[in-house]
């Protein structure tokens, strides 16, 4: 079996992709303060509401139900991870009291941090005005709104093995597909196996390569973002660090530091955690970076690492290069080992 693990970096100029709780008619981006320093973030919400929204337009996602009124309400996806993408990767909560075969959970197979500006950034407070129509002399209405350039990180983690599987027994809410939806999963071609000490249905390979696959493609392709009628700008990742673990540790969340208040990427840490964690490494270490982020270190990180690349231990191409082809050999069936937990 294999995690994928690692980070990714979002590039934000003059951006306010992700709003807070707003305060006397001025839009506030979400913020975090270290000690004096503010720090722009974008939420772990945020960010996976972009990938589920960039997934291809054939794709269907599971649709949502609402229910209740005021402080009452609720809202929850269909909980059907064997029909749907993202109640299989993303997971779900459905609470339906005194229903228990509506009730049921799916912890999440991928994984997120929140994404935060990696050097300290203070927003920027920006104003308009609105005077269309309005009668000469008229005062136009103000408004203001903040927004930020910055490097924003987050870790990330695809627990591959769990993908397309899903519990039918466990303690309380450890149910993914109650009955009579694991009645129908059985029935559309899902087996029976033991998954981590719970009985649980298992889709056919092809189908979890396949999502595997597309999720890495997602990945590369990321769109979304609040106000984008003023600041619209690139939300693909700049940089994404991923290697295939055989736990689930990431020790790659210290690569990026900041030195003379920008943000450098630190080869020589890249290089310790390798060689520290050689043992685990299942595979080849992906460094998606695109050309042009954070000036000349690409170039420079290159030419540190060569031994590495030469050894095969490391690749660095563009993101979306990079992850291509990953996908191509998962839905080629190369990686299929990743897929399986050890015997119990």
């Amino acid at each position: 079996m294999s995690y994928l693990v690692g980070k990714i970096v979002l590039d934000v100029v003059a951006g306010a992709p992700n709003n807070g709780m707003g305060e006397d008619n001025v839009a506030r981006v979400k913020q975090l303060r270290v000690g004096r320093n503010v720090h722009p973030y974008v939420s772990a919400q945020a960010f996976r509401r972009w990938l589920r929204d960039s997934l291809p337009a054939s794709e269907p996602v599971s649709p949502v139900v609402r229910s209740g009124s005021g402080r009452k309400q609720q809202a929850y996806t269909q909980g059907r991870p064997d029909l749907y993408f993202d109640d299989d990767l993303f997971g779900y909560m459905v609470a339906v009291k005194g229903d228990k075969t509506k009730t049921c959970q799916r912890d999440t197979v991928l994984a997120t941090g929140t994404f935060v500006s990696v050097a300290p950034r203070r927003p920027e407070l920006d104003f308009g005005t609105m005077s269309r129509g309005f009668a000469a002399g008229e005062n136009p209405v103000l408004h203001s709104h903040e927004f930020y350039s910055a490097e924003l990180a987050g870790d990330v983690l695809v627990d591959l093995p769990r993908i397309g599987v899903f519990e039918i027994d466990g303690a309380g809410l450890k149910i993914a597909l109650p009955e009579p939806a694991a009645e129908q999963a059985r029935a559309n071609g899902a087996e029976p196996v033991t998954f981590r000490g719970c009985s649980a249905l298992r889709l056919g390979i092809v189908e979890r390569r396949r999502r595997a696959a597309l999720l890495l493609r997602t990945l590369t392709t990321v769109r979304g973002g609040a106000k984008r009628s003023l600041h619209y700008g690139d939300r693909t990742p700049a940089m994404i660090l991923l290697a295939p673990m055989k736990g689930g540790i990431n020790p790659f969340t210290r690569v990026l530091g900041v030195r003379a208040d920008q943000v450098r990427f630190d080869a020589e840490v890249l290089r310790a955690e390798i060689e520290a964690w050689a043992d685990e490494l299942d595979g080849q270490v992906l460094l998606g970076w695109a050309p042009g982020f954070l000036g000349d270190q690409r170039s420079q990180v290159r030419s540190e690492l060569n031994d590495l690349i030469a050894d095969g231990r490391l690749l660095l191409d563009h993101p979306r290069v990079l992850l291509g082809a990953l996908a191509e050999q998962i839905e080629r069936g190369d990686r299929d080992a990743w897929f399986e937990d050890p015997k119990e």
